[in-house]
């Protein structure tokens, strides 16, 4: 494992998405892996974690998480923009090769079986909640994180460093049609009154 990760609280997991990044969703079942970007994902609950993602149902992650009950959400960051659109642009289905071709380089955690994306900021490893109904009426998956890590290099402490990190560690937000924006400057309110 890379040594700039590291473990981060689950009290403190759901600020790894709390400033609404793009993520990757990674799944794997019956030795299959796959991953896919999703500009639709969110924090829901403190205690235990909780995590929203929309996963549509012709993607091949998604088949996956259903089948393995268990998936991986990642914040990929600046460095990743070309992988984070292959992945959020082609399907395993049609592609085989989807994630060499994209340059995917996946990695375990100890302990567990969930296929990881190197080169990420954070990672939040989760266990599928099923909610038959949203699932299968809004596409919306609730999953429990059991674990978390963040690269020290742009998250330490509990709080993401964005503006000591490299531009290269900037968080990516979808917006459409291939157009992403970098997390911007840090501001600061000082007990709710304007500097």
């Amino acid at each position: 494992m890379d040594n700039h990760i590291a473990a981060v609280e689950l009290e403190k997991a759901y600020r790894l998405l709390n400033h609404g990044p793009t993520v990757l969703v990674s799944a794997e079942h019956d030795g299959v892996d796959n991953v896919m970007a999703a500009a639709w994902s969110c924090a829901l609950d403190f205690a235990p974690p909780k995590v929203t993602v929309v996963l549509d149902k012709a993607t091949k992650t998604r088949e996956l998480v259903e089948h393995s009950g268990c998936f991986v959400l990642q914040v990929p960051n600046a460095a990743q923009l070309a992988l984070t659109q292959a992945v959020g642009s082609s399907s395993l289905s049609a592609a085989p090769d989807k994630l060499q071709q994209a340059g995917v380089h996946l990695f375990r955690m100890d302990d567990y079986r969930l296929p990881f994306v190197s080169g990420c900021s954070a990672w939040l490893a989760c266990r599928l909640i099923p909610e038959l109904h949203n699932q299968q009426t809004y596409d919306l998956f609730i999953g429990e994180v059991v674990a978390a890590w963040a690269d020290t290099r742009v998250f330490r402490n509990g709080h993401w460093d964005f503006e000591h990190a490299g531009p290269q560690w900037r968080s990516l937000h979808y917006i459409a049609g291939g157009q992403y924006y970098a997390i911007g400057e840090a501001l600061h309110a000082r007990d709710g009154k304007p500097d």
